[in-house]
């Protein structure tokens, strides 16, 4: 069985505040776009974890596809499997690919194999995994609070529109990308504006608070930015924590200077 694990990017992202427990609160919207590893579990003699594509850094065994069958392992009787993973996506952009190939792991797992693993199960194991897992167990846009746990359905149509997304092959240390933030609350909800403006308006009041840090010490991911702007974007913004850029456009956008960098463009549905 094969299913494709997409990946997401953020349409805002305020970090609202700092927790207890060392995390912090985030106001965001996470939007699934059309941009695909390839994920093939199928029954065998002996659980075996095969990875082929773009290289994924560390251990094999300690990747999410593994974190996600010893969960199931754990909460299920899972037999035997080999898992193959082809990495198109590339890793560390702020686009949710890992997370998302190891919630489609938990998916996968469970409809193969009948488990019948509710879909709040699911999001439980998924959060275990990483803050950005549970979104994709639903995988569609979500208005997502807390520390990404909490989500709650929410229209965006973009549907006709594109979306180009740059990566520039940086790789944005979370850890320094959060010193370089004040947590506050947001001057704007992302959820107000995206029911009531235009998305030729979101640049006036969708931001993501870790732009400023990461283009002070990444000034080419800004450059991007602007170039996206420059191409005809309604929208651009960089996802997460970067270094990936998106930018929404109209028609389908010619990404010609940005040769560098590996892109690609969606339709989005």
């Amino acid at each position: 069985m094969v299913v494709f694990p997409n990946i997401k990017v953020n349409l805002g992202l305020n970090i609202v505040s700092k927790r207890n427990d060392g995390y912090h609160n985030l106001e965001s919207v996470f939007l699934p776009i059309p941009w695909t590893d390839i994920l093939e579990i199928t029954p065998s003699k002996e659980t075996t974890i095969i990875t082929t594509g773009r290289t994924i850094e560390g251990n094999t065994n300690n990747n999410l596809c593994a974190k996600a069958i010893r969960l199931m392992e754990r909460n299920f009787d899972v037999p035997n499997l080999r898992l193959h993973l082809h990495k198109i996506l590339p890793s560390g952009a702020g686009l949710g690919g890992g997370s998302s190939d190891g919630a489609h792991t938990l998916l996968l797992i469970n409809s193969l194999f009948a488990l019948n693993a509710s879909e709040e199960q699911l999001i439980q194991m998924a959060a275990e995994l990483g803050a950005d897992c549970p979104f994709f167990i639903k995988n569609k846009p979500q208005y997502v609070t807390g520390i990404g746990e909490i989500m709650e359905d929410i229209a965006v149509d973009l549907k006709g529109k594109y979306m180009a997304i740059v990566f520039p092959e940086i790789l944005v240390s979370t850890a320094i990308a959060f010193q370089g933030i004040s947590p506050r609350p947001a001057k704007y909800n992302t959820k107000d504006i995206l029911a009531n403006t235009s998305i030729e308006q979101w640049k006036e009041y969708i931001c993501n608070d870790f732009e400023a840090p990461v283009f002070k010490t990444h000034p080419i991911i800004k450059e991007v930015k602007s170039t996206l702007y420059k191409k005809g974007a309604l929208f651009a913004s960089m996802s997460g924590t970067g270094s990936a850029v998106y930018g929404i456009f109209s028609e389908k956008p010619d990404l010609s200077g940005l040769d560098n960098y590996l892109t690609k463009t969606v339709a989005l549905p």
